[in-house]
């Protein structure tokens, strides 16, 4: 298959699904890194932003509509087996977005969009992050390489400061008026230990489509950077049990 720069690694040709992970603020797609490629046959496809990691040189989104309008088209040639979007905390906004695209352009839809532990965007903005001084930031995104299992380092944490604050614009400036109730399932994940988003926090997502979910994992914010079993099996779960016939 051609490659496709949207995505940090190559697709394969064969796989019985795809589980499209979003990114959130500041991060790139190898914020997955200890996410397995397969779970039970579905490929876990980590979709790679402009501005960041590799694509470093390439300039910013700037809004999640912008961003949708673009990688909807991208996606397009992956888009030909049962497919589902992944996003957590910040990192579901986009991937609503581009599944909210999806139906305008008549393209496939998801069998479910899956956000874990983010409002609805009616009720956006709603990050921590966009109250935090420069030297917090700093201190979160190094607090970050070590939860990734890596230390941090001067010139990547100044890297990840540029595109932290360029993606941090978006998420302050983006909000729906009302919801916008898109034609999938969707998945909604609250982590039982997480201090940021309360579960009735999530509970605006019920307006956004005709099969809202609500699961509760274990864990805090970021315990989905391990890819515990419980959310690998509801992810596929997710996919396999929703996916047309």
């Amino acid at each position: 298959m051609k490659r496709n720069r949207w995505l940090l690694r190559d697709p394969s040709d064969e796989s019985v699904g795809r589980i499209f992970c979003f990114p959130y603020s500041g991060m790139g797609a190898s914020m997955f890194n200890r996410w397995p490629r397969w779970i039970d046959g579905i490929e876990v496809c980590l979709v790679q932003l402009p501005g960041r990691e590799n694509r470093v040189r390439e300039p910013h989104y700037r809004s999640y509509a912008q961003l949708a309008d673009v990688l909807a088209e991208q996606l397009l040639p992956l888009l030909d087996r049962p497919f589902a979007f992944f996003g957590h905390c910040a990192g579901a906004l986009p991937a609503y977005e581009t599944a909210r695209r999806l139906p305008v352009d008549r393209l496939p839809c998801p069998a479910s969009l899956v956000v874990s532990a983010q409002v609805a965007p009616h009720h956006c903005p709603h990050d921590r992050f966009l109250a935090l001084t420069d030297e917090e930031l700093l201190d979160e995104l190094a607090d970050l390489a070590v939860r990734r299992g890596g230390q941090p380092d001067p010139a990547m944490l100044a890297l990840g400061m540029a595109v932290l604050r360029e993606d941090l614009e978006a998420n302050r400036y983006y909000r729906l008026d009302e919801p916008a109730p898109v034609p999938m399932n969707i998945s909604v994940l609250h982590w039982a230990d997480d201090p940021e988003v309360t579960e009735a926090e999530l509970r605006g997502w019920e307006h956004y489509g005709d099969d809202v979910r609500f699961d509760v994992l274990a864990g805090g914010h970021y315990e989905f950077l391990n890819a515990p079993e419980t959310l690998l099996a509801l992810l596929s779960a997710q996919l396999q049990e929703r996916a047309p016939q």
